[in-house]
C-alpha cells in the first residue's frame, strides 16, 4: 500500500475535489443560461424530472427553502407549463407537483448541453487521462452514497 503524503490525505483529496467541483460546475452552469428559466426553478424543475413527483413542502424541503418561497416557484413553474398540481393518490386533500413532458424535454436538452460542453473540454485528453477520469467518476459515485 501506497504511504500516504499530505498531498493525498483525505483532507487534502477533500479539498481539491470540492474545489474542482465548484470550478466546473460553475463553468458548465453558462449552458442553463440557454433555458430562458431561473436557476431557482430550474433547480426544482430538475428535482421533479430527475426525483419523481411530490408534495410542495417535499420539494421546498428538497431545495432548502420555505413552502412560500416554492409556491412561488411552482407557479411559475407551472406558469411556463413546466409542472402542474396533480391530486395525489391515497391522499385526496394533498397535492403533488410534476413535470410536465415539456419540462422533461427542457431539462434533457440542457443537460445534453452540459454534457456536450464538458465532452467537448475532454477532447483534448489523452486515452490514459480519460480511462482516469472515468475511474475518478466512479469512486466519486460509491462515495456520494456515503454522504
Amino acid at each position: 500500500m501506497a504511504r500516504r503524503t499530505s498531498a493525498n490525505a483525505p483532507d487534502a483529496v477533500a479539498d481539491a475535489i470540492h474545489s474542482a467541483a465548484i470550478h466546473l460546475l460553475r463553468r458548465i452552469r453558462r449552458e442553463d443560461d440557454r433555458t430562458g428559466i431561473t436557476p431557482g426553478r430550474l433547480s426544482a424543475l430538475s428535482v421533479l424530472v430527475f426525483g419523481g413527483p411530490m408534495r410542495l413542502t417535499d420539494l421546498a424541503r428538497a431545495e432548502h427553502v420555505k413552502p412560500p418561497t416554492m409556491t412561488r416557484i411552482v407557479a411559475a413553474l407551472e406558469a411556463g407549463r413546466l409542472a402542474r398540481r396533480t391530486s395525489h393518490e391515497t391522499d385526496g386533500r394533498s397535492m403533488r407537483i410534476e413535470a410536465t413532458r415539456r419540462g422533461v424535454r427542457l431539462m434533457q436538452e440542457g443537460r445534453r448541453r452540459r454534457v456536450v460542453r464538458l465532452g467537448d473540454a475532454l477532447k483534448g485528453l489523452s486515452e490514459r487521462e480519460l480511462a482516469l477520469l472515468a475511474r475518478a467518476a466512479s469512486i466519486l459515485e460509491t462515495v456520494a452514497k456515503t454522504i
